[in-house]
């Protein structure tokens, strides 16, 4: 554990290359260890190209299972040389069930563990359902050398129950590996400055410190369809103000430092957190907000 953290976030186009991905991914991965980060947050599947765009059933064949998956395997090895903590989001396969997912790495290499994309959009441009189930994890938090970190997939970051639930469980940082951009059904609508508020916003009411990685460029499907990415990845500080952020086109690296001491001893002070009324939070539990005994 430490106090002091050097957190970054990366930002890079992927293609359909799964060398050069990784290669890319890499040299970022060693431009952030070299200017002192601990802790670097790569992209959602920056492996690969964004294969979700339309539904193809051979994309299916990119899945592999985690204890033999190439990518969290060179990238363990890297974490370890480097000495810093690395998610690793991979197309997992498991069994006949196939995952988004993301390993948490420590610092010496270990795999500290998973955890599966929970909410699952379905859209043009995002058909996710069609390659991913909902995962079966629930939220969880890793103690790292870089401290305790919750991590939620892309979608995720747009529930505050993901991000309160993590802060619950003893998170100190939450980082978001993202892949997002235009939305086909509006071409004219660009969601970036509500990404970015509402994930703000959860580290702001969980007062802690927060990493979003986004991808950036135009990928296109096998049958011309595409989506146009537009990074904006940036870092927040724990009353979600903007530390960094990167522009919608370049490739490269962030970093921001934490005092994870003094923000813990502001966060247990604030109250927020004891003056939680979970009794009263059932409707949270439903899908229509209508409890038990209002259906009754």
């Amino acid at each position: 554990m430490m106090a002091i953290l050097n957190a970054a976030i990366t930002q890079m186009a992927s293609g359909n290359d799964w060398a050069k991905n990784c290669d890319k991914a890499e040299g970022l991965v060693r431009e952030a260890a070299a200017k002192g980060a601990q802790l670097v947050l790569l992209q959602e599947l920056f492996d690969g190209d964004y294969f979700c765009i339309e539904q193809h059933v051979h994309f299916l064949k990119r899945a592999e299972e985690i204890d033999r998956h190439p990518t969290v395997k060179r990238f363990a090895s890297l974490a370890k040389e480097l000495g810093v903590v690395l998610p690793v989001s991979v197309f997992e396969r498991a069994g006949n069930a196939h995952y988004n997912t993301t390993v948490i790495v420590d610092a010496d290499g270990r795999e500290l563990g998973i955890y599966r994309k929970s909410h699952i959009p379905d859209g043009r441009g995002y058909q996710e359902k069609f390659y991913f189930s909902p995962g079966d994890t629930g939220f969880k938090v890793w103690d790292t050398a870089a401290g305790r970190i919750g991590l939620g997939i892309c979608w995720d970051q747009w529930f505050p129950e993901c991000a309160r639930a993590m802060a619950l469980m003893g998170a100190e940082i939450l980082l978001y590996p993202t892949a997002i951009g235009s939305e086909p059904p509006n071409p004219d609508y660009d969601s970036s400055t509500h990404w970015q508020n509402v994930m703000r916003g959860h580290a702001a009411a969980n007062i802690m410190p927060l990493l979003a990685s986004n991808r950036v460029g135009r990928e296109t499907a096998p049958d011309g369809r595409s989506d146009i990415f537009y990074g904006r990845s940036f870092i927040a500080d724990h009353q979600g103000e903007k530390l960094a952020e990167m522009d919608r086109t370049e490739e490269g690296v962030r970093l921001a430092s934490f005092d994870l001491d003094d923000i813990r001893d502001l966060r247990r002070s604030w109250g927020v957190f004891r003056d939680r009324r979970p009794e009263l939070y059932g409707a949270l539990l439903t899908l229509d907000g209508k409890t038990r005994t209002e259906r009754s």
